[in-house]
């Protein structure tokens, strides 16, 4: 699948107040995108989306991803079972970010690494402790 073209909304009225959705994506063709818990508010994960993640999210209603780490698009929960349905996406102000309202399928985490949440540590005196 080619990836999406968005447009490009150059006067800041039209992308700040108008309908056009027209994401920002940054010099690497990235835009930060933030899930949460659609039932909770819990902030689950930040991930990145190029243009086609964000296209095949739009599409699919499940949430897709870019890894930076292994140049490639993912399906989210594609071998975890975590799969993020989607039920809302909003983007901030300047639609330089998106934010995913999600239900995690599977055991309902969201970290690679076993946590609920990505977010499983506490700064604390300048260390890190974790917390679920």
């Amino acid at each position: 699948m080619p990836p999406q073209v968005f447009p490009t909304v150059a006067d800041a009225a039209t992308l700040e107040r108008g309908a056009v959705l027209a994401p920002r994506f940054n010099a690497d063709g990235l835009i930060a995108a933030v899930a949460t818990d659609a039932r909770s508010g819990e902030v689950l994960m930040l991930a990145w989306m190029n243009a086609e993640a964000l296209a095949r999210t739009l599409e699919t209603g499940e949430a897709h991803y870019f890894s930076r780490a292994r140049a490639a698009l993912w399906k989210k929960g594609e071998t975890s079972g975590q799969v993020q349905a989607v039920q809302e996406i909003r983007v901030d102000c300047d639609q330089d970010a998106v934010w995913l309202k999600v239900i995690p399928g599977g055991d309902g985490g969201a970290c690679h690494v076993g946590f609920r949440s990505c977010f499983y540590r506490v700064v604390e005196d300048g260390a890190l402790v974790e917390r679920t």
